[in-house]
């Protein structure tokens, strides 16, 4: 990977040029085990016979299947030495095949390139960042057919490829990153403006450590394993809250016992044995129990989660660590009980009878279940409070103005030349068929940019600043076709020459430049001047939460990657594509009609954030459920333990309005307080998160106001049941005894 500065900001990247290659093993030839030069995964269609598929796989050099420690089932893995072999994964092997042998056979790839199959490799396990990897073509092959990947050989300014590297047992990481740091500034002098450092990423951060601040691995996924990871301590913590306030309050029914076993001598210490085998027995049953949910919910987890996790029935440390986290829970949950319910004096329990038995009867015997009570509230409605500023934050970055029209707009990837040949006349047949308004190809999907140059100059620009801007080549009828809005000047027009040397910015790009009045302007960029003459308004192409990259458009036919189709409203968009696919297989026979809606594309861009906000309900609910639980059993023992109280109250004339505000209000008071207490926790929690965002919405008072008068809320319902109940009671058997 490699480290750049731009205007400021260093940005860090994965991609590489493609001479580094060479220099790392001409340089430094005893650091490395194995060096591998490789494409980005992407489609491709792979046939045999008359059977065609899309799959995804990469152009790699031969050291590639060593590297990654391919499982060969069949053939050999150094096939790519070959620039007309491939290594097919078993899933494609079946795909195209059946259950024939594939070794030796040949296949078609993107209707024009044959290659003779000389491996078939073990598909690679979902956890893996290659998993999508499912056929590799000689890097040969590669260098051979993109007359631009054979150029960048000796261009150090074309970050365009991924360079992977095995480094020797006796050296580490951080050794070579610092003997390769310079290695790009020694090599391209033009380069060091950019002071590019060079490093060493270890494929074991690359999932959990994958995004860059200036330079620092701030965050990434690692973030979401503490958070929930977090969570889940803090629900098992609820849970032993609970256990230990129900323990406690149960302590009258279990002072005779205790007084009884002192009496007949019995240590503390076998007591609080005893209380701890008890709580650990819980807990023990908790597991098993906990073991059989996983199996069941585990599947909507992964649907969730976007995991493919199973539980390692056959793995011994698993099962250590699951069962002294089980003793660890019982220990903890039953601590304070323990000690508690050991400290009882046999005389004194031993000597009181009927309602007399209060041990807590101390205006201070009750501060320590008061205490955890607050405690298991705080921790909920911090949880609430968060799952509802990450739900507003999904929300306000989907109201976000994405500056084209998603809806109805289709786009075909350009994977084979024969969707290259005749542009125009697949055009006008799709237009043709009244299921299309109209077509447009471009470089980049319509909610990315895949390309950047930093060689823009314009009038006024800063010496010192370096022109980055997104580059996106498109046809005359792209605006038209995803209905962007011209915000100035006007869009591209066939009617006019001169537009070949035209460019169209968004404002990101205007404001970027500095202008006010950009129409008009000329931009030097590859030894030609383009005239803007046109901004449009910002089109999100990007991450929704993050800032719109300043980028031009220009138009580029020979740049086509992608066909975006604008779909006739009038028709629903099945009858649509059935019109629509007839054409594609006249001028792509050789390949299956694959598309993918631009609205659908956009989503995915929330698929992250969704699934933070699905999986912190899920846990936010869990929390309230528990601590309501925990409520629902302290309030029954508590109405159980006043009910002659209650009864004495009823005679004397009291109201059940009046026993259930009695009953209540001590409650409600505790939850007043961890409201008071989990406000400011989850305000600077929340504040903190959000600035991960550059795009983002505001801590509004209505979502701590919501979250509060929610859980006040709560907490009457479930007091209630057995307030009211209490209160209902006949006095009469209440009193009957006294």
């Amino acid at each position: 990977m490699q480290h750049q500065t731009y205007n400021g900001t260093i940005s860090t990247t994965p991609a590489t040029p493609l001479p580094m290659r060479a220099a790392l093993e001409n340089e430094h030839p005893s650091e490395f085990t194995h060096i591998a030069s490789s494409s980005w995964t992407e489609d491709r269609i792979l046939a045999f016979g008359e059977k065609k598929i899309s799959r995804k796989g990469n152009c790699v050099e031969p050291d590639f299947p060593l590297m990654m420690s391919l499982r060969i089932v069949k053939g050999t893995a150094t096939g790519l030495d070959n620039p007309t072999s491939a290594l097919l994964s078993e899933s494609v092997a079946r795909a195209l095949f059946g259950n024939e042998d594939p070794i030796n056979k040949t296949i078609k790839v993107d209707n024009k390139n044959y290659f003779k199959v000389t491996g078939i490799y073990e598909d690679l396990p979902y956890s893996t960042e290659f998993r999508d990897v499912k056929f590799l073509l000689p890097w040969s092959f590669f260098l051979k057919t993109e007359p631009w990947v054979k150029r960048s050989e000796t261009n150090w300014g074309n970050n365009s490829f991924l360079l992977l590297v095995q480094i020797a047992p006796q050296t580490s990481f951080d050794r070579i990153s610092d003997k390769i740091e310079n290695i790009k500034a020694r090599h391209a002098k033009e380069e060091a403006r950019f002071n590019p450092k060079a490093f060493l990423h270890p494929m074991s951060r690359w999932h959990l450590y994958s995004e860059w601040e200036n330079g620092v691995a701030v965050r990434g996924r690692i973030q979401f394993v503490w958070l929930f990871g977090i969570i889940g301590a803090f629900v098992l913590l609820l849970a032993c809250i609970n256990f230990m306030n129900l323990s406690t309050a149960r302590s009258q029914k279990r002072a005779k016992e205790v007084g009884i076993r002192k009496a007949v001598g019995s240590r503390r210490s076998q007591l609080i044995g005893q209380f701890f085998s008890e709580s650990i027995m819980v807990a023990v049953f908790a597991f098993v129990f906990g073991l059989l949910l996983v199996q069941l919910i585990l599947p909507w987890f992964n649907q969730i989660a976007d995991k493919q996790i199973s539980f390692p029935w056959d793995n011994a440390e698993s099962w250590l660590i699951g069962l002294a986290f089980t003793l660890g829970t019982g220990l903890l949950a039953g601590s304070y009980p323990a000690i508690y319910l050991s400290g009882f004096r046999p005389v004194k329990v031993l000597k009181a009878t009927g309602s007399s038995l209060r041990l807590g009867a101390s205006r201070y015997a009750a501060v320590p279940r008061q205490t955890l009570v607050i405690i298991q509230f705080t921790v909920s409605i911090t949880l609430v409070i968060g799952t509802l500023v990450v739900l507003r934050q999904i929300q306000h970055a989907k109201d976000r103005p994405v500056g084209f029209e998603r809806a109805g707009l289709l786009t075909v990837a350009m994977n084979t030349p024969d969707l290259h040949a005749h542009p125009q006349a697949l055009r006008q047949d799709l237009l043709q068929t009244g299921a299309a308004l109209n077509m447009a190809t471009s470089s980049s999907p319509t909610s990315e940019v895949w390309s950047s140059d930093a060689s823009f100059s314009w009038p006024g620009k800063d010496p010192n600043q370096l022109g980055d801007l997104g580059t996106v080549g498109v046809t005359n009828e792209y605006g038209k076709t995803v209905n962007w809005q011209v915000k100035q000047g006007h869009d591209f027009s066939g009617k006019f020459s001169s537009d070949r040397l035209a460019m169209v910015i968004n404002e990101s790009a205007a404001n970027f430049m500095g202008f006010k009045e950009a129409v008009g302007t000329h931009v030097q960029w590859n030894s030609e001047q383009y005239t803007i003459i046109g901004i449009i308004n910002d089109v999100v192409t990007g991450s929704p939460f993050m800032p719109i990259q300043p980028t031009v458009f220009m138009l580029k036919e020979d740049w086509a990657s992608f066909i975006h189709i604008r779909l006739n409203p009038n028709l629903n968009p099945r009858e649509a594509l059935s019109k629509l696919e007839p054409v594609f297989k006249k001028y792509n026979p050789g390949s299956p009609f694959e598309y993918k809606f631009a609205s659908d594309e956009y989503k995915r861009k929330f698929q992250a954030e969704e699934r933070i906000g699905t999986l912190s309900t899920t846990f936010a609910s869990l929390a309230i459920f528990i601590s309501c639980l925990g409520l629902f059993g302290l309030a029954t023992f508590f109405a159980e333990q006043r009910q002659k109280e209650i009864g004495i109250r009823k005679v004397l004339g009291a109201s059940i309005a009046q026993l259930w505000q009695m009953l209540a209000k001590d409650f409600l008071f505790l939850v007043l307080i961890s409201c008071l207490v989990a406000t400011p926790i989850a305000y600077y929690l929340m504040h903190d998160w959000l600035q991960t965002y550059t795009y983002r919405t505001a801590l509004s008072w209505w979502i701590f106001a919501s979250a509060i008068s929610g859980a006040l809320v709560i907490t009457l319902i479930t007091v209630s049941f057995q307030a009211i109940k209490a209160a209902l009671l006949n006095p009469v058997k209440t009193l009957k005894n006294e």
